[in-house]
């Protein structure tokens, strides 16, 4: 399991930074997307790497201290990622991709579920923590 982190967490790393270049120049400049828009898009990224780095992190610590629970934290790091702010990005990018504001809206349901997958991660991280014995 900890393979699969590792790599999701090295591709999700690499869709930062190109998604993070891509808010503040296309997005901004050549699309004018609102500042609200704007704002959405940039918790999405913001998320996205925080829990990139989480998921890195806690990949190389089971591959060290193998963790049913440590894996579940991973895994909640994954659906969350793709789950928030996947959502996140789809929400601010409808209109760019010619999607009405109307249209579509039960995506924003989504977002909360990933929000939920990240708490979880990080409570299995906490008992992952406590269960180690070094």
């Amino acid at each position: 399991m900890y393979k699969t982190m590792l790599v999701f967490a090295a591709v999700s790393g690499i869709l930062v930074v190109a998604l993070g270049a891509m808010g503040a120049h296309v997005l901004r400049d050549h699309f004018h997307l609102a500042e609200q828009n704007l704002q959405v898009y940039e918790t999405a990224v913001r998320y996205q790497a925080y829990h990139t780095l989480a998921l890195a992190g806690m990949s190389l610590w089971i591959l060290q201290f193998p963790s049913k629970t440590g894996e579940w934290a991973g895994r909640l790091f994954m659906t969350g990622i793709i789950l928030f702010s996947g959502s996140l990005y789809f929400l601010a990018l409808r209109p760019v991709l010619g999607i009405a504001d109307d249209q579509m809206k039960w995506i924003g349901a989504i977002t909360p579920l990933g929000g939920l997958s990240f708490i979880g991660g990080w409570i299995c991280l906490l008992l992952f923590a406590l269960k180690l014995k070094k």
